[in-house]
């Protein structure tokens, strides 16, 4: 599973870096090394607004529309949104806390998340993620906290779903009648990575993400298509301190590396499987690290 990320890079990075066309922050977020579920984070995704949200959103958009949207009104956004998935048919949003993640091995086929799979899918902008290990002999050891990011310092951008609930419980032209909320698309870890945690988000490669976020796209076997195996970059991966296993703490210190606990693997690097790349059929020796 992914539970916990880094997100540090400010709003007008990530709008040069992903090309957005359409800026829907009103608030930019501060830096973030302890990213948890329910927290607000950053997504890019491309669509047409709907006529019921254009009111909140030219009320809450920080820059607005970048000069880049098609004639259709279709355009690549970056928004804010909550971490946890609240399907549209949802009764409450409690739900959301138990759908932070969303196996790509299923995704097309459970009720929670084809529907968005088909039509509301995004990119999750990262520095990198944490996992935590704890060797087979030792069940009662300690977890080692991992942190997981591109040798190059560049980001990521997880495979992401995202979904709109209405709240019924305030008129429609209140700023917070519908809630944006996602979820991250994971998979399994090839060797290197397995050896920390068996599973990882999918990422996205930059030349694939006007395929995986094309709203006009809603054939699932197409989609499917995206997360065939593939090489797309060079992680890395080392021990940090314990101090991000609580979500109080924040700050760069929390992705700077430590000494493991003895027992622990070593860190290593290793080829990233991508949802551009695979991982729904598993991993092959052209994914491993």
């Amino acid at each position: 599973m992914c539970g916990r990320y880094a997100s540090a890079r400010k709003r007008i990075e990530l709008l040069e870096e992903f090309a957005v066309e359409r800026d829907r922050v009103a608030e930019p977020l501060e830096p973030d090394y302890n990213v948890a579920p329910t927290k607000p984070v950053y997504a890019v995704l491309t669509r047409r607004p709907r006529a019921s949200e254009e009111a909140g959103d030219s009320a809450k958009a920080g820059d607005g529309d970048a000069g880049g949207a098609r004639p259709d009104g279709v355009a690549r956004e970056l928004r804010v949104v909550r971490w946890g998935l609240v399907p549209f048919w949802a009764k409450d949003r409690s739900i959301g806390s138990r759908m932070i993640n969303a196996r790509a091995e299923t995704v097309s086929e459970k009720p929670a998340f084809r529907s968005a799979f088909a039509r509301r899918r995004c990119l999750l902008p990262a520095d990198g993620y944490y996992e935590w290990y704890r060797p087979d002999d030792a069940a009662k050891a300690a977890k080692q906290p991992y942190y997981i990011r591109r040798a190059d310092g560049g980001p990521l951008a997880f495979a992401g779903l995202y979904e709109l609930w209405r709240d019924r419980a305030v008129p429609d032209d209140h700023p917070d009648a519908w809630l944006w909320t996602t979820t991250i698309i994971t998979t399994s870890a090839p060797d290197e990575l397995g050896r920390i945690h068996d599973r990882m988000p999918m990422v996205i490669r930059p030349d694939r993400w006007a395929d995986w976020l094309d709203p006009g796209n809603n054939d699932t076997g197409d989609v499917r298509g995206l997360l065939a195996p593939a090489v797309s970059g060079e992680l890395i991966s080392y021990p940090v301190s314990t101090a991000v296993n609580s979500v109080r703490n924040n700050g760069p210190r929390l992705i700077e590396p430590a000494e493991p606990e003895p027992g622990e693997p070593p860190a290593r690097s290793a080829r990233l499987p991508s949802a551009e790349t695979g991982g729904a059929s598993g991993s092959s020796p052209d994914t491993l690290f």
